[in-house]
């Protein structure tokens, strides 16, 4: 029950839902940046949504077969092909032993996730496998180092699922130029009137300066009118602006504190959206009133249930 790893271009890492309950230790929480797509991976295997996954970044990555089983691929679509058989995403699979599964550059999205029967096997460093590579937790050794060449993975279920499909219409739509629903944040009130109105009302780029730490957008400079900050907890998706105006939205290997202002924090299902945005890509904010956020939150679980 293996896949062995033959190529890697180290960004592809093991990830379950993340570490939660660490934070006051100075852990952060680790997982699947855009986890709707991890989620759905595992769902199409019938598998817990805490199963572990494969993150793979903008492909380069070579696995070999060792064993019949059934596989699931959801998320970006980065040219992944079964020997010479493309594989889109969005679908469970079978595969064979001896066939190779190749995934190669983006075609849409940064990020897929490879699911297998009943999660990959890792140690759980602080409850989760995730591998966090600044923190050295998790990953398949338990140190945070991504996969590597020669590497087996194996999977904890004995006998396969049958291959099935999502309908089209629970494939999430995220159109190249999107906006993005903001949860207004507690230094709101000390931005200029003109940054606020830019923050709101200008397209923003994302930046080459994009990893699991966080995402820089590119667009007019926003001011902050407080001089000083005591350094405060940070949640996913949080919206930080340091003192060059340029925004930094921070994903889920993020530091967990910060003593920049924030203009607030992107929804959950926004953060899954920016982790799949190449560089380039153009975005704009939208505020959204928190109760509105947490009904179309719970509306997005309520899939997986």
């Amino acid at each position: 029950m293996s896949l062995l790893i033959e190529r890697s271009g180290a960004l592809a890492n093991l990830h379950d839902s993340g570490r939660v309950g660490v934070r006051h230790l100075g852990v952060t929480q680790g997982g699947g940046a855009d986890w709707i797509a991890q989620n759905w991976a595992n769902w199409l295997l019938g598998n817990s949504l805490n199963a572990a996954v494969i993150e793979i970044t903008l492909g380069s990555l070579e696995l070999l077969v060792e064993r019949d089983a059934c596989l699931a691929l959801c998320g970006a679509d980065l040219g992944a092909q079964l020997d010479e058989q493309n594989i889109k995403p969005w679908r469970s699979f079978n595969v064979r032993r001896g066939q190779r599964l190749r995934f190669n550059n983006p075609l849409q999205g940064v990020r897929a996730y490879l699911a297998a029967p009943g999660g990959f096997s890792a140690p759980l460093v602080l409850g989760s496998c995730s591998s966090v590579r600044r923190d050295q937790l998790g990953g398949l050794h338990g140190d945070g180092q991504p996969l590597s060449n020669a590497d087996r993975l194996n999977w904890n279920a004995t006998q396969a699922p049958s291959p099935r499909d999502l309908d089209a219409s629970q494939i999430p739509q995220r159109p190249e130029n999107s906006n993005l629903p903001v949860i207004l944040g507690a230094q709101i009130a000390d931005f200029s009137g003109q940054s606020l109105f830019d923050a709101f009302n200008s397209t923003w780029t994302v930046d080459q300066r994009a990893d699991r730490m966080g995402v820089r957008l590119l667009g007019p400079a926003l001011r902050c009118e407080r001089q000083q900050m005591v350094s405060e907890g940070v949640p996913l998706g949080a919206i930080q602006v340091p003192s060059d105006g340029q925004p930094i939205v921070l994903l889920n290997d993020r530091q967990t504190i910060g003593g920049y202002p924030r203009l607030g924090a992107l929804t959950p299902a926004a953060v899954a959206h920016l982790a799949q945005c190449l560089p380039g890509t153009e975005l704009q904010f939208r505020p959204m009133a928190l109760a509105e956020a947490q009904r179309q939150h719970r509306l997005l679980l309520a899939q997986w249930t």
